[in-house]
Protein backbone atom coordinates (compact mmCIF):
# COMPACT_ATOMS: atom_id res chain seq x y z
CA UNK A 1 0.00 0.00 0.00
CA UNK A 2 0.74 3.72 -1.02
CA UNK A 3 0.03 6.90 0.31
CA UNK A 4 0.14 9.00 -3.21
CA UNK A 5 3.09 11.80 -1.40
CA UNK A 6 5.56 11.05 -3.82
CA UNK A 7 9.27 10.63 -1.85
CA UNK A 8 11.28 11.76 -4.67
CA UNK A 9 12.22 11.60 -8.66
CA UNK A 10 13.97 9.27 -10.08
CA UNK A 11 15.32 8.38 -14.16
CA UNK A 12 15.29 4.65 -16.16
CA UNK A 13 18.86 3.79 -16.29
CA UNK A 14 17.92 1.21 -18.98
CA UNK A 15 14.84 -0.52 -20.04
CA UNK A 16 15.01 -4.18 -20.98
CA UNK A 17 12.61 -6.35 -23.42
CA UNK A 18 13.05 -9.96 -22.48
CA UNK A 19 10.53 -12.64 -23.82
CA UNK A 20 7.77 -10.09 -24.18
CA UNK A 21 7.75 -8.58 -21.04
CA UNK A 22 10.27 -6.04 -19.26
CA UNK A 23 12.98 -5.06 -16.89
CA UNK A 24 13.46 -1.56 -15.47
CA UNK A 25 16.69 -0.26 -13.77
CA UNK A 26 16.08 2.88 -11.88
CA UNK A 27 18.35 5.47 -10.89
CA UNK A 28 17.04 7.06 -7.37
CA UNK A 29 19.83 8.74 -6.14
CA UNK A 30 17.60 10.84 -3.88
CA UNK A 31 15.46 8.04 -2.30
CA UNK A 32 16.97 6.08 0.27
CA UNK A 33 17.10 2.33 -0.03
CA UNK A 34 18.82 1.44 3.01
CA UNK A 35 15.36 0.22 4.19
CA UNK A 36 14.42 -1.72 1.13
CA UNK A 37 14.96 -5.45 0.22
CA UNK A 38 14.30 -7.65 -2.11
CA UNK A 39 10.77 -8.46 -2.81
CA UNK A 40 9.44 -5.17 -1.52
CA UNK A 41 7.95 -2.59 -3.57
CA UNK A 42 7.91 0.22 -4.84
CA UNK A 43 5.33 2.76 -6.95
CA UNK A 44 6.61 4.10 -10.44
CA UNK A 45 4.45 6.57 -11.63
CA UNK A 46 2.17 5.01 -9.29
CA UNK A 47 2.38 1.42 -10.69
CA UNK A 48 3.11 -0.84 -7.65
CA UNK A 49 6.35 -3.36 -8.67
CA UNK A 50 8.53 -5.56 -7.07
CA UNK A 51 12.30 -4.84 -6.46
CA UNK A 52 13.84 -7.82 -8.01
CA UNK A 53 18.01 -6.35 -7.31
CA UNK A 54 19.58 -3.24 -5.77
CA UNK A 55 22.10 -1.26 -7.72
CA UNK A 56 23.88 1.40 -5.13
CA UNK A 57 21.83 3.99 -5.38
CA UNK A 58 19.27 2.08 -8.18
CA UNK A 59 17.08 -0.44 -8.00
CA UNK A 60 15.60 -2.93 -10.76
CA UNK A 61 11.90 -4.17 -11.13
CA UNK A 62 10.26 -6.84 -13.51
CA UNK A 63 7.11 -5.63 -15.66
CA UNK A 64 4.54 -8.49 -17.02
CA UNK A 65 2.89 -7.78 -20.14
CA UNK A 66 -0.35 -7.46 -18.35
CA UNK A 67 1.14 -4.27 -16.62
CA UNK A 68 2.16 -2.92 -20.28
CA UNK A 69 -1.32 -3.37 -21.34
CA UNK A 70 -3.16 -1.79 -18.92
CA UNK A 71 -0.72 1.11 -17.60
CA UNK A 72 1.62 3.93 -19.64
CA UNK A 73 5.02 1.99 -18.22
CA UNK A 74 5.51 1.07 -21.65
CA UNK A 75 6.24 4.24 -22.86
CA UNK A 76 9.56 4.76 -20.69
CA UNK A 77 12.66 4.96 -22.41
CA UNK A 78 16.30 5.30 -20.63
CA UNK A 79 16.90 8.80 -19.68
CA UNK A 80 12.65 8.97 -18.82
CA UNK A 81 11.87 10.57 -15.29
CA UNK A 82 9.59 8.86 -12.92
CA UNK A 83 7.92 9.29 -9.83
CA UNK A 84 8.80 7.00 -6.57
CA UNK A 85 7.27 6.35 -3.61
CA UNK A 86 8.16 3.03 -1.25
CA UNK A 87 5.87 1.18 0.30
CA UNK A 88 3.54 2.13 3.03
CA UNK A 89 4.92 1.54 6.66
CA UNK A 90 2.46 1.09 9.77
CA UNK A 91 4.26 4.25 11.39
CA UNK A 92 4.18 6.20 8.59
CA UNK A 93 1.53 9.64 8.67
CA UNK A 94 -1.34 8.94 5.90
CA UNK A 95 -0.44 12.29 3.86
CA UNK A 96 -2.64 11.57 0.92
CA UNK A 97 -4.91 8.71 0.66
CA UNK A 98 -4.92 4.95 0.33
CA UNK A 99 -3.66 4.21 -2.69
CA UNK A 100 -2.98 0.00 -3.88
CA UNK A 101 -0.75 1.46 -6.64
CA UNK A 102 -2.94 -1.26 -9.11
CA UNK A 103 -3.94 1.36 -12.16
CA UNK A 104 -7.43 1.14 -12.63
CA UNK A 105 -6.83 2.93 -16.60
CA UNK A 106 -4.61 5.27 -18.80
CA UNK A 107 -6.24 8.37 -19.46
CA UNK A 108 -4.58 11.97 -21.05
CA UNK A 109 -4.29 15.06 -19.79
CA UNK A 110 -6.24 17.54 -22.39
CA UNK A 111 -5.91 20.89 -20.93
CA UNK A 112 -3.38 22.96 -18.83
CA UNK A 113 -3.52 26.52 -17.75
CA UNK A 114 -2.17 28.46 -14.82
CA UNK A 115 -3.94 29.62 -11.90
CA UNK A 116 -1.86 32.16 -9.79
CA UNK A 117 1.40 30.04 -8.40
CA UNK A 118 -0.87 26.47 -9.16
CA UNK A 119 -1.33 24.35 -12.21
CA UNK A 120 -4.99 23.20 -12.85
CA UNK A 121 -4.94 20.51 -15.57
CA UNK A 122 -8.41 18.56 -16.97
CA UNK A 123 -8.05 15.01 -17.41
CA UNK A 124 -9.68 12.76 -19.50
CA UNK A 125 -10.39 9.46 -17.96
CA UNK A 126 -12.02 5.98 -19.93
CA UNK A 127 -15.61 6.32 -19.10
CA UNK A 128 -15.42 2.88 -17.62
CA UNK A 129 -13.82 4.89 -14.56
CA UNK A 130 -16.09 7.97 -14.58
CA UNK A 131 -18.64 6.39 -11.78
CA UNK A 132 -15.57 6.45 -9.49
CA UNK A 133 -14.83 9.99 -9.86
CA UNK A 134 -16.14 12.55 -7.38
CA UNK A 135 -16.29 15.86 -6.63
CA UNK A 136 -13.62 16.60 -3.77
CA UNK A 137 -12.86 13.17 -3.96
CA UNK A 138 -9.14 11.10 -4.33
CA UNK A 139 -7.41 10.16 -7.29
CA UNK A 140 -4.14 9.34 -7.95
CA UNK A 141 -2.31 10.47 -11.21
CA UNK A 142 1.00 8.51 -11.93
CA UNK A 143 1.15 8.02 -8.58
CA UNK A 144 0.23 11.42 -7.05
CA UNK A 145 -2.50 11.84 -4.43
CA UNK A 146 -4.74 14.42 -5.41
CA UNK A 147 -8.18 16.14 -4.99
CA UNK A 148 -10.58 16.57 -7.75
CA UNK A 149 -11.93 19.89 -8.29
CA UNK A 150 -14.53 19.46 -10.61
CA UNK A 151 -15.75 16.10 -12.64
CA UNK A 152 -17.66 16.59 -16.32
CA UNK A 153 -18.74 13.18 -17.11
CA UNK A 154 -15.58 11.21 -17.41
CA UNK A 155 -13.39 14.63 -17.56
CA UNK A 156 -11.87 16.26 -14.03
CA UNK A 157 -10.03 18.80 -13.22
CA UNK A 158 -6.95 19.21 -10.87
CA UNK A 159 -5.26 21.87 -9.15
CA UNK A 160 -1.52 21.13 -8.88
CA UNK A 161 -0.07 23.50 -5.81
CA UNK A 162 3.74 24.56 -6.09
CA UNK A 163 4.97 21.94 -3.67
CA UNK A 164 3.51 19.41 -5.59
CA UNK A 165 4.73 20.27 -8.78
CA UNK A 166 8.57 20.69 -7.48
CA UNK A 167 8.55 17.22 -6.43
CA UNK A 168 6.35 15.55 -9.15
CA UNK A 169 6.34 15.07 -12.64
CA UNK A 170 3.27 16.92 -13.15
CA UNK A 171 4.64 20.52 -13.71
CA UNK A 172 6.14 19.06 -16.91
CA UNK A 173 2.59 17.91 -18.00
CA UNK A 174 1.06 19.11 -21.60
CA UNK A 175 -2.06 17.99 -23.41
CA UNK A 176 -1.74 14.91 -24.84
CA UNK A 177 0.72 13.82 -21.99
CA UNK A 178 -1.08 9.62 -21.22
CA UNK A 179 -1.26 9.22 -17.38
CA UNK A 180 -1.63 5.80 -14.79
CA UNK A 181 -4.85 6.28 -13.16
CA UNK A 182 -5.75 4.79 -9.63
CA UNK A 183 -9.25 5.59 -8.34
CA UNK A 184 -10.07 6.16 -4.59
CA UNK A 185 -10.27 2.46 -3.34
CA UNK A 186 -13.17 2.82 -1.16
CA UNK A 187 -14.94 3.70 -4.16
CA UNK A 188 -14.18 0.38 -5.95
CA UNK A 189 -15.03 -1.32 -2.66
CA UNK A 190 -18.13 0.21 -1.95
CA UNK A 191 -19.63 -0.20 -5.05
CA UNK A 192 -18.75 -4.02 -4.73
CA UNK A 193 -20.56 -3.93 -1.35
CA UNK A 194 -23.32 -2.33 -2.90
CA UNK A 195 -23.99 -5.00 -5.68
CA UNK A 196 -22.96 -7.59 -3.76
CA UNK A 197 -25.99 -6.74 -1.14
CA UNK A 198 -28.49 -6.49 -4.02
CA UNK A 199 -27.15 -9.98 -5.74
CA UNK A 200 -27.66 -11.57 -2.22
CA UNK A 201 -31.14 -9.81 -1.03
CA UNK A 202 -33.70 -12.05 0.03
CA UNK A 203 -36.56 -12.50 -1.95
CA UNK A 204 -39.12 -13.57 1.08
CA UNK A 205 -39.32 -12.08 4.66
CA UNK A 206 -35.74 -12.39 5.20
CA UNK A 207 -33.65 -13.60 7.94
CA UNK A 208 -36.00 -14.53 11.03
CA UNK A 209 -34.57 -15.73 14.50
CA UNK A 210 -36.46 -19.04 13.09
CA UNK A 211 -34.20 -19.66 10.31
CA UNK A 212 -31.36 -18.99 12.86
CA UNK A 213 -32.43 -21.50 14.77
CA UNK A 214 -32.65 -24.24 12.01
CA UNK A 215 -29.29 -23.11 10.96
CA UNK A 216 -27.78 -23.78 14.65
CA UNK A 217 -26.69 -20.51 15.34
CA UNK A 218 -29.51 -19.74 18.09
CA UNK A 219 -30.17 -22.97 20.66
Amino acid sequence: MFTGIVETMGTVRQLLRREGDVSLEIASADMSLDDVQLGDSIAINGVCLTVTALQGTGFSADVSVETMDYTSIGQLQAGSSVNLEKALMPTSRLGGHIVSGHVDGVGEVIERFDDARSVRMWVQAPAELARYIAHKGSITIDGVSLTVNKVDGARFELNIIPHTAERTLLMSYRPGRRVNIEVDVIARYLERLLTSKEESAPTDEGMTLAKLAESGFLK
